[in-house]
Formats: C-alpha cells, structure tokens, sequence
C-alpha cells in the first residue's frame, strides 16, 4: 500500500473517529460510504472494514462519554447484548445479498435516518420557538 494511500486512511479515520465521538454515529455513516466511493471497496468490504475499525473507536468515545457522566449503563448493557446477537443475524443477511443491492439499500438506509433526523430537528426548533 503507498505511503500516500496510507496517509489518507489515516487521516479519514482520524476525521471520522472524531465525528463518530462527537455525534455518537458509530462511525459506519462515514466509514463505509468513504471506503466504498473513494476507495472503490465492494460494499461487503466496505462494511466488514467498518466494523472493525468501529470497535476501538466505539471504546474510546465510549470511555470519553462514560468519564463525563453521559452513557446510562442500564440501558446501554441490554442494547450491547442484544446488538450483538444482531449482529450475527445481520451479517450472515448482509453476505447473502448481492453487493450492488447491499449498496442500495445502506444508502436507503442512510437517506431515511437523514430525512429523519431533520424532521425531527425541525419539529423541534419549532416547538422551542413557540415556547419563547
């Protein structure tokens, strides 16, 4: 691998282990986009790769979050078990499909949590608005 090709993973992996921290993303909405466009990894790879590096980067935000008070440990433990047979189940789904569906359906994925999140922002906004 060139050192230059070297240098930009590294430096997408600093920017997204930042905003997967920042925004509590996880880090798959930057990761697996960014790896699949701009070094053209088949979605599988792209995703698998991810998953791996979502993991130390997940426990290091996780321990900046859990220092400041901010992760609520009755709820995060059920999530992380029960994410974890999900997992399973999700991956053996995901290697059953045909990549280019795969990659249709993460960017379904990605446009519904986005319109989503706005929707809710703006009801939001809104609703703070009214109250002044």
């Amino acid at each position: 691998m060139a050192v230059i090709q070297l240098v930009l993973l590294a430096l997408i992996g600093l920017g997204a282990g930042s905003l997967a921290a920042a925004l509590g993303t996880g880090g798959g909405i930057i990761f697996v986009p960014v790896l699949a466009v701009l070094f053209a990894f088949d979605q599988h790879v792209a995703q698998g790769t991810s998953l791996a590096v979502i993991l130390p980067t997940a426990i290091v935000g996780t321990i900046g979050h859990a220092r400041a008070g901010r992760v609520r440990w009755p709820v995060a433990i059920p999530l992380a078990i029960a994410g974890v047979v999900g997992g399973v189940i999700g991956a053996r789904i995901a290697l059953t499909l045909d990549d280019s569906l795969l990659r249709r359906l993460f960017a379904v994925f990605l446009i519904v949590m986005a319109a989503r999140m706005a929707w809710r922002t703006v009801a939001l906004v809104r609703m703070r608005g009214s109250s002044d």
